[in-house]
């Protein structure tokens, strides 16, 4: 099924979010509603790039360990990590131990910590569309945007790593900047 369908208590939800209990939780309280403020969006960013090949699932539930291992992801704490810091996180079973993906998040909270409050919230935020397309089925919603695409571009422009056009757009929905609940969903538009 494509199409909206009904949850255990009978609300019309997104298919991918009914195969799990967390999925239902992050869908209904979290996914798609708008997410401000530098901390909080290079976790998001973060935790993109470290689904990227993976299933959210699996992301979604080591998030806790992620918050830990990362100093709740404050930019400026994850960008005082050192070599010895990296190498604890390639040991932390509470993640996912990936060299690149680590590498990349200690580097873009290195990048991050140069900039001035607000400007990376200001930055992704100047991204979002104007107008939010209706999507009907799940065959609708688009795994990147020319918004995305620009987004990315921008982003490695200046020098964040692992932030291609599809962990763009995935941020993107995940952080509100888009409604890509589906037309009735009980969630679009919350």
């Amino acid at each position: 099924m494509s199409e909206a369908i009904p949850g255990p208590d009978g609300a019309l939800r997104c298919p991918w979010a009914l195969s799990t209990e967390d999925y239902i939780t992050y869908h209904d309280e979290e996914w798609g509603r708008p997410v401000h403020g530098d901390d909080a969006l290079f976790e998001r960013l973060s935790l993109e790039a470290f689904q990227s090949g993976l299933s959210w699932i699996t992301i979604l539930r080591r998030r806790e360990g992620f918050r830990a291992a990362f100093a709740d992801f404050r930019i400026a704490k994850v960008a005082a990590f050192t070599e010895a810091d990296a190498e604890r996180l390639l040991a932390d079973p509470g993640i996912i131990r990936n060299r690149a993906k680590i590498a990349a998040t200690l580097a873009n909270a290195k990048v991050l910590a140069d900039w001035s409050e607000g400007d990376l919230d200001a930055l992704i935020w100047s991204y979002a569309p104007e107008t939010n397309p209706v999507r009907k089925t799940l065959a609708d919603v688009p795994a990147v945007t020319p918004e995305s695409t620009a987004l990315s571009k921008a982003l490695k422009k200046r020098g964040l790593r692992f932030v291609g056009p599809t962990t763009a757009y995935a941020l993107m929905q995940a952080c509100g900047l888009v409604d890509d609940h589906l037309e009735t969903c009980v969630s679009r538009g919350t």
